[in-house]
């Protein structure tokens, strides 16, 4: 049996749930999810439940017969992929690589089971019929929580207006579709003169739905968040461009090197 730890926001528990499931496919053995950080951790909640995703939820005492296995640091640890049956996982797993021999079966499996309706079935069918390339950019607590801003930071105009012109330089008739936890101020800030759609309709409650659409997407660029990490990654166009910050977090000490796809370009 894995039990893995899920903690964080939708892109995080992403990467938690990749990690432990090739490690479950690895031994044959079941996988199961442990959601009681989230009792205690009420920034964030469940949000997986969305996905076809291997569901089962461990029961509070069965982690204690496993074997307690914590990421070492943030890059890539090749040991990982060695990793016994019957452990406990806790930690972010923040790389392709801890899953990507078992790319196919990932993205089967946070495939969104329930089909676009209403505004989200109409930009689904809009990006999927335009050179559409979406923006995201990451606010919320990145700002207002000062310890989380000096953590993570933001990314600046500087790089957004950088990415842009790699796009528009590279794809005839560009349409731009930004997604942001701040609309207001992408409004503010984000004058472009191409098409543009500022979709902010669905909400912390049905993030996977802006997920899903940023996938839909023929080109990305992704802010330093897990959330349009992997709406990049989750993107099937094989001519993609994706553009993502040279510089994830404010800490220097962290290594990210195992963090961006090679194909993707670092601004």
């Amino acid at each position: 049996m894995i039990i893995v730890q899920l903690l964080g926001g939708l892109g995080n528990q992403m990467f938690q749930y990749a990690m432990a499931r090739r490690l479950a496919l690895k031994h044959q053995t079941a996988l199961k999810l442990d959601i009681a950080a989230f009792q205690t951790y009420t920034l964030r909640f469940y949000e997986l439940g969305c996905f076809n995703i291997a569901q089962t939820f461990a029961a509070s005492d069965e982690k204690q017969s496993l074997t307690l296995i914590k990421e070492p640091h943030f890059h890539f640890t090749r040991r990982a992929l060695k990793y016994p049956d019957n452990v406990y996982i806790e930690g972010y797993w923040q790389s392709e690589k801890y899953f990507k021999d078992i790319e196919t079966t990932i993205r089967q499996e946070f495939w969104v089971k329930e089909e676009p309706a209403g505004l989200n079935k109409e930009i689904g069918n809009e990006i999927r019929n335009t050179n559409s390339i979406s923006i995201h950019v990451r606010r919320g607590d990145y700002v207002s929580n000062p310890v989380t801003n000096k953590y993570h930071g933001v990314c600046s105009m500087d790089y957004y207006q950088a990415c842009i012109n790699g796009l528009v330089s590279r794809v005839s008739d560009p349409r731009f579709y930004v997604f942001s936890d701040d609309p207001e101020w992408t409004w503010e800030n984000f004058s472009l003169s191409y098409p543009v759609r500022f979709v902010t309709h669905s909400g912390v409650e049905k993030a996977y739905e802006d997920l899903r659409l940023m996938s839909l997407c023929k080109h990305n660029i992704v802010a330093n968040s897990s959330f349009s990490w992997w709406a990049a990654w989750l993107n099937e166009n094989p001519d993609k461009i994706v553009f993502a910050p040279k510089r994830w977090f404010n800490r220097d000490e962290l290594d990210t090197s195992d963090l961006i796809p090679d194909s993707w370009i670092c601004k």
